[in-house]
């Protein structure tokens, strides 16, 4: 891994979680920290608190859980692996503009973590080799998988978007399993629907390699994937904002580019045909 990634607060802040098993309140505190890798080690138990949506108890539960006295020895921990100034205060922003200034934070982080691209390239290749390809997202995930699989169908032979939950889901895959599939692309945000949890448990024992684009690694859907790929959501207005995951979506469709020796064909194919048909105004 490079060292971009490696010096990154937020990559330091998880790797202080993995190999511990985390309760849904726990992962929901990592998630906070790992977004906020760093203000974290400046704030206060009641403050981390808030941030996360949990009680005080929690957090301390939280870092006895880690292996630590208490919350101050946690922190006192943070202060030594993420040494970091306090962000900048947002001052006279509005919430609209504070909205805007958290989804930038949010894919200045995603960049720290591509400086590796070895797992977006490794889950490319999984994807691009798949046929067909199911593209699955439920809910505030559904348009994720639609404009992946919108775009995916250009260049892949064969695209099944899976963006309608209920009783038929699983004999889709299970045709797309007949058909010769050998992987899955997820796309979870939150609120996670126990359907998509449940889904992915159903394609792993059916023997698909599941990629997902999730909004923390310590989203519930990780046990059930392969390969996750992490982007967060923004969650300073009424309804959670996405831009990070849908980017990341983009990169990984280029990733599938790169491993399809066909691609390119394809694309200027489907140029020459909707040139010809006047699909789109000049």
């Amino acid at each position: 891994m490079t060292s971009a990634v490696t010096d990154s607060p937020a990559t330091r802040l998880q790797a202080l979680f993995e190999g511990h098993r985390l309760t849904p309140t726990q992962r929901r505190i990592a998630h906070s920290m790992v977004r906020r890798a760093a203000d974290v080690p400046f704030l206060s138990s009641v403050e981390l608190a808030e941030l996360a949506g949990v009680s005080q108890p929690s957090v301390t539960r939280f870092a006895v859980a880690l292996g630590f006295d208490g919350y101050p020895a946690l922190r006192k921990h943070l202060r030594e692996v993420v040494p970091a100034e306090p962000a900048a205060e947002a001052g006279s922003y509005n919430e609209y503009q504070q909205a805007v200034e958290a989804e930038i934070e949010n894919l200045k982080h995603l960049a720290e973590l591509l400086a590796d691209p070895r797992p977006v390239q490794r889950a490319g290749r999984v994807l691009a080799a798949s046929r067909p390809l199911p593209v699955l997202g439920l809910r505030a995930a559904a348009s994720q998988a639609y404009g992946f699989a919108y775009f995916a169908a250009k260049v892949h032979p064969d695209v099944r978007l899976l963006n309608e939950g209920g009783t038929m889901i699983h004999d889709r895959i299970d045709a797309a399993v007949r058909a010769g599939a050998s992987a899955l692309l997820c796309f979870a945000l939150p609120r996670h629907p126990r359907e998509v949890v449940d889904t992915l448990a159903y394609a792993k024992e059916a023997g698909l390699t599941v990629v997902t684009v999730a909004d923390s690694a310590f989203a519930p859907v990780a046990r059930y994937s392969d390969l996750l790929l992490p982007a967060a959501v923004g969650t300073g207005l009424a309804f959670d904002t996405a831009c990070a995951p849908m980017l990341l979506g983009r990169v990984l469709l280029e990733a599938v580019c790169d491993d399809l020796p066909d691609a390119q064909a394809r694309l200027e194919e489907f140029d020459a045909n909707a040139a010809a048909r006047g699909l789109f105004v000049e």
